[in-house]
């Protein structure tokens, strides 16, 4: 009897690490990529106290130190020498706390020497390798300088390092590009490139995903809703940030993925809501929609039928502010059609 109850238990542990296994190998990226993902797009917001929780994340999946400190270097040509230089100031500051813990990093492997010759010559190469043809375009002749410090410093004094390699790099690229605004084009170019080394369709869907959720805005993205779940059109994301029932102001930051929206509904106390990131819609029954932006504020009267949430093809967040939060009571009602969010947001 025993012995069946030790074979129970041992054939569970070899399913379940199994379950884990293959989960693990469905995932688009392994778990030290989502770390590198997190640390790259926290070095181009520049936001040093998420980095350095990202900075720890990554050091205890396993990402050896000198590893990092490549990729904190690398980034200083897409986001500049102030937030790389800041980045490396905090990861310094990170590992000697660590130490002092009495944590020990990996510091894993140095980069070999460069190779023989000239910067911009093995840097063209490089280059050319990366991209799967050569370079060439009406910028470059317009401003010569620029394509010769790309080959020769970029792809050359950078990527000819061979601690980190050439798909890795182009992971921590895609995720710093991702989380800027205005380098749409350059984040398309790597993305190409990412995808000419061996980047996927999935692994960048799953990059561009996860950045463009956790980089709105200041605010905290917190766990998907789904206590809430059947009263939205896709996925929606809650953050409480206020929770003195002394000062009797529930505020919440709520994030929707593009298109999520949630029901028709009303408040017998009123909300307010506050546009902090992305794009987004709001409607009162039977008034044309209005779309939101960053700093757009929304008086919602109690009592009446509305609905808000994403664009079509944008994220958004906004602050919820709970009005007469004493007395105040929701009515969920039906969900918004997809005619009538397609009417409301201009037929995208």
């Amino acid at each position: 009897m025993y012995k069946m109850f030790l074979f129970g238990i041992l054939l569970s542990l070899f399913c379940l690490v199994n379950h884990l296994e293959a989960n693990e190998r469905m995932k688009p990226l392994n778990e030290k990529e989502e770390k590198i993902v997190e640390i790259s797009m926290q070095t181009a917001r520049g936001n040093m106290p998420e980095l350095k929780m990202s900075l720890a994340r990554g050091l205890d999946a396993g990402l050896p130190v000198n590893e990092i400190k490549e990729i904190l270097v690398q980034l200083y040509a897409y986001c500049g020498f102030p937030r790389s230089l800041n980045a490396l100031g905090n990861f310094m500051s990170l590992l000697k706390e660590r130490e002092t813990k009495g944590i020990k990093d990996t510091a894993g492997r140095l980069p070999g020497p460069l190779p023989v010759g000239k910067s911009i010559d093995f840097g063209t190469v490089n280059q050319t390798k990366l991209c799967g043809a050569p370079v060439k375009g009406a910028l470059f002749d317009f401003a010569p300088a620029i394509d010769e410090y790309l080959k020769a410093h970029l792809f050359g004094d950078i990527f000819s390092r061979d601690n980190l390699d050439w798909r890795t790099r182009e992971i921590a690229t895609i995720a710093a590009l991702a989380a800027m605004e205005g380098v749409d084009s350059q984040l398309a170019s790597h993305i190409a490139i990412g995808k000419h080394n061996g980047v996927t369709d999935a692994q960048v869907a799953w990059i561009l995903n996860h950045v463009r959720s956790h980089t709105l805005s200041v605010f905290p993205r917190g766990g998907e809703n789904t206590a809430y779940s059947k009263y939205f059109s896709g996925k929606s994301y809650l953050a409480r940030l206020t929770g003195d029932k002394r000062l009797n102001v529930p505020v919440s930051n709520v994030t929707f993925e593009p298109s999520c929206r949630n029901n028709w509904h009303r408040h017998t106390g009123g909300q307010l809501l506050i546009a902090v990131g992305g794009v987004g819609f709001y409607q009162e029954r039977g008034k044309t929609a209005r779309k939101l932006l960053p700093g757009d504020v929304v008086e919602i009267p109690p009592e009446v039928d509305h609905w808000h949430g994403a664009a079509p093809d944008k994220w958004f967040s906004h602050l919820a502010i709970e009005c007469n939060p004493a007395t105040n009571k929701n009515t969920w009602l039906e969900p918004v059609s997809d005619a009538d969010y397609k009417s409301a947001t201009g037929g995208k």
